[in-house]
């Protein structure tokens, strides 16, 4: 008879996890940058950036990252930038930053000016040379800061930029894949590092469409509408710029049959796209309501508790309004509640039927932006079953 050996058991390696790094920047980052000379020489000029305690705490406290300090001080130990004007200062911020429990693992301090093109001034990485090593995980760390030179530093490293600045205007093209927020704003800083972008796209191909739409939660309002019909576009639009969201729609629909499939398609994949984006809901309002009255009065109140349910309160004498049969509009925002699982109870009344549906996207879109509103420092789901 065979006589079986049993194989001997190889060691469970545990691989030690690769670092991640977060190189921050410090002037117009940590601090508000001097306007006149851009040095932080003297106490009277020091204040820090809104927010970035409270933030850079609980990113300390609720994220396994290296803090690395890199930044570039023009001429110091020159005349131009005595070293005795520079490093009380800068111990009393770090100081400051260290008691609140920021404490940076490394600084960095490049000391040239620009015209010498050193390698070690950002966005050179002659500084960071022990980073490029097995032990550090580049591609899952970030360059935060308030300059281009900021986000080229993240592309020569090979990381991730966030960019401390209102929106991407003046953000060269080979730098936009590698700035993955821009926002002056470090609750959003914090809130991006945490939990992460509400992002989701959906393409939806049927014999009848073909739909795609992209939409993220935690936008600026941008948008790219473009269904074949007119009024359509114009209110879905709404929601994106009503809802603080970006919103990108692509339709090509059967409207040489009708308008129906675009529609009911449109919103079956704008939802089913919402819900994705969502995720697990936790640290977000669930609940949002929306009363706007100009010569109509548009109530809209919904909710994300995985239910979906529609209650319409609103009637057209019109039959179309643009290229839009009004018939489609109750039929719009059933699919949309259908496939996000969201309960929504819409109530109109008015005599002038373009305001009167217009006020209804837009009650949606603000009724929608107080809804996926999240707060990170109650990160809870926020139902008492457990689930949504």
């Amino acid at each position: 008879m065979p006589c079986w050996k049993p194989c001997p058991m190889k060691p469970f390696e545990d691989k030690p996890m690769k670092k991640k790094v977060l190189f921050i920047d410090r002037d117009g980052t940590l601090v508000l940058e001097p306007p006149v000379d851009y040095q932080l020489d003297a106490y009277e000029k020091l204040q820090f950036y809104p927010g970035v305690i409270r933030n850079l705490a609980f990113i300390r406290r609720k994220l396994d990252f290296e803090f690395a300090l890199v930044t570039n001080q023009d001429g110091l130990g020159t005349p131009s930038f005595p070293e005795e004007t520079f490093w009380g200062v800068h111990r009393l911020v770090m100081q400051t930053l260290a008691g609140e429990g920021i404490d940076f693992d490394r600084e960095f301090i490049d000391r040239t000016f620009p015209e010498e093109h050193a390698p070690t001034r950002k966005p050179g990485t002659a500084m960071l040379t022990r980073y490029f090593s097995d032990e550090y995980d580049l591609p899952g760390s970030y360059v935060i800061g308030d300059r281009l030179t900021d986000v080229e530093l993240a592309k020569n490293l090979g990381c991730r930029a966030i960019w401390l600045h209102e929106g991407e205007e003046g953000l060269p093209d080979d730098l936009k894949e590698v700035c993955v927020l821009a926002t002056p704003d470090w609750d959003r800083v914090a809130e991006f590092l945490f939990a992460g972008e509400r992002t989701a796209a959906v393409h939806r191909v049927t014999k009848e469409t073909d739909v795609y739409v992209q939409l993220g939660v935690d936008g600026s309002g941008q948008c790219e509408v473009s269904t074949g019909l007119g009024f359509f576009d114009h209110m879905l639009e709404q929601i994106a710029r009503h809802g603080n969201m970006d919103l990108t729609i692509r339709v090509k629909g059967d409207l040489q049959v009708d308008e129906h499939h675009t529609i009911e398609d449109t919103a079956l994949a704008l939802g089913e796209c919402l819900l994705k984006a969502l995720g697990d809901k936790r640290g977000m309002e669930r609940y949002g309501y929306c009363l706007p009255m100009d010569d109509c009065l548009c109530r809209v109140a919904l909710d994300f508790g995985g239910r979906p349910w529609l209650v319409w309160e609103a009637e057209f004498r019109r039959e179309r309004i643009g290229e839009m049969p009004t018939e489609m509009f109750l039929h719009f925002f059933k699919s949309l509640s259908d496939a996000a699982r969201m309960n929504l109870n819409v109530h109109a009344e008015g005599t002038n039927e373009h305001h009167k549906i217009e006020g209804i996207f837009k009650a949606f879109a603000r009724a929608l932006r107080m809804a996926v509103r999240r707060d990170i420092y109650n990160y809870t789901l926020p139902s008492t079953k457990g689930c949504l």
